[in-house]
């Protein structure tokens, strides 16, 4: 009997959970897809719509948020994300984006620098930054 009690509950608490989101400096006007995410986060393009140059910053390696924005975004797991970079950087073709160790950290960033974007919790954002996409 307790152990359906225990599932009836289970079955009527709502579950939530945290969602993580990409955040622009809330007077960043430019419009931003997910492909143009994607592009920006692999050195694909360098410039948000409008031309200004991007500013990218993410959270540290073994970072759930971080994990699931390379896996789920990039299609690249940690060790490919961090392989694509060191690539990169070694050829000289583009600079990876900037590791922060919060969500609290990327949003000071982001909120300071018109033409940064960050991956972050959404737990974490406020008004000085402006949500281009939530996953």
């Amino acid at each position: 009997m307790k152990t359906l009690f225990v599932l009836f509950l289970l079955l009527i608490t709502p579950i939530s959970f945290a969602a993580s989101v990409v955040v622009v400096n809330a007077e960043n006007e430019s419009k931003i897809t997910s492909s143009d995410i994607k592009k920006l986060f692999l050195a694909r393009k360098g410039a948000f719509n409008n031309g200004d140059p991007a500013r990218l910053a993410t959270l540290e390696k073994n970072n759930e948020i971080r994990e699931d924005f390379n896996s789920n975004i990039l299609n690249k797991s940690e060790s490919q994300y961090s392989g694509y970079w060191a690539k990169m950087r070694f050829t000289g073709r583009a600079t990876p984006p900037l590791e922060f160790s919060s969500s609290i950290e990327v949003r000071e960033f982001v909120s300071k620098n018109k033409n940064a974007i960050g991956v972050m919790d959404a737990e974490d954002v406020d008004g000085s930054v402006r949500v281009v996409f939530e996953f």
